[in-house]
């Protein structure tokens, strides 16, 4: 069929290339929906800014959870399944396509989408997409045009056929899940399972992450956020001492208290990391600031430096061995 069909929705044309089969699936909140999708600018070369096709894996979206581009429910809705449909979207439409892009782009090249979140201040989050790292997408940005998407609609899942991922939660259900990921995490950090710890806790804190976003940057409810956002990534960081991995325990460390300085914990990881390779007066002054905010912690920071003393000895020790055996 090449005739044109206005959906009874301002802004959209749709025509249908290919017929699907079957009845419209029923979608419901909660409906996972595969399909593939190219999307062109509306010029005479018709250019392509994206296409699931030549990044080699289907899009999934799942109904009714504030999808970014929220005009796809509306198109997926009026498709059969296995339909091969082209929609014209006036701009009102398309406003928020490029931040969606960028997404799918660094999902794309193995990237963290939500990555830039974990290294910048509340207030640096509110002119992270003054650039999309795509020079296409500011483009489109700076100036919102009509987009053209073609879609094959190709599974349609009820809430109950399928295992639904963190980042498809509503809001409800990323408060409710970050609990019971971090109770998880808690207890294979107990059983010395540090990677499934390190991803419970990943998850909870891109649930909390994606829940912040919706605030605005230092008023209460963020704030509130970013404190459980800070005691995940903590622990986190425990588990990158017990694997080893200093650095970047120094790295989150240092983040947490460059925005929030009077967080004893925080002090507290980064001097143990700081012992581990050998930053002898960082961690002895990191030791220092954890008895200036948290006096209750004495015990501990003692056992540090009877640690840290320990340790410095053992490696003192092994290069008078190593120098005596040069000289010999």
């Amino acid at each position: 069929m090449d005739a044109t069909l206005l959906l009874n929705v301002e802004g959209i044309k749709k025509t249908i290339l290919h017929g699907g089969t079957g009845d419209l699936p029923h979608l419901i909140t909660g409906s996972r929906v595969t399909f593939h999708f190219r999307t062109t600018k509306c010029d005479p070369e018709r250019t392509v800014i994206d296409d699931s096709r030549l990044v080699g894996q289907p899009m999934h979206i799942v109904i009714g959870n504030m999808f970014k581009l929220e005009v796809w429910e509306i198109l997926l809705k009026s498709m059969r399944l296995r339909e091969v449909a082209e929609f014209w979207c006036d701009t009102i439409h398309t406003g928020v396509y490029p931040i969606l892009s960028r997404s799918l782009r660094q999902l794309a090249e193995g990237k963290d989408p939500t990555e830039w979140h974990m290294h910048t201040c509340g207030l640096a989050n509110m002119f992270a997409y003054h650039t999309l790292g795509y020079e296409d997408l500011d483009e489109l940005q700076k100036e919102p045009q009509p987009l053209t998407f073609q879609i094959e609609l190709l599974k349609v899942e009820a809430p109950s056929e399928y295992e639904r991922e963190t980042w498809n939660l509503s809001s409800t259900e990323k408060m409710q899940a970050v609990p019971i990921l971090h109770g998880e995490g808690n207890r294979l950090f107990k059983l010395g399972r540090y990677d499934g710890a390190s991803t419970k806790y990943q998850e909870a804190i891109v649930c909390l992450r994606n829940l912040q976003t919706k605030e605005k940057p230092w008023e209460v409810q963020w704030l509130k956020l970013e404190k459980m956002i800070n005691t995940l990534v903590l622990n986190y960081c425990q588990c990158l001492l017990r694997k080893g991995e200093y650095y970047e325990a120094l790295e989150h460390t240092s983040d947490i208290l460059r925005h929030h300085p009077g967080i004893a914990k925080a002090y507290y990881v980064r001097a143990r990391a700081h012992a581990a390779v050998w930053n002898e007066a960082e961690a002895k002054a990191d030791l220092q600031k954890v008895l200036e905010l948290e006096p209750s912690m004495q015990k501990a920071v003692r056992r540090e430096l009877r640690l840290l003393e320990s340790s410095l000895e053992e490696k003192r020790e092994e290069e008078r061995l190593r120098c005596r055996n040069m000289l010999g």
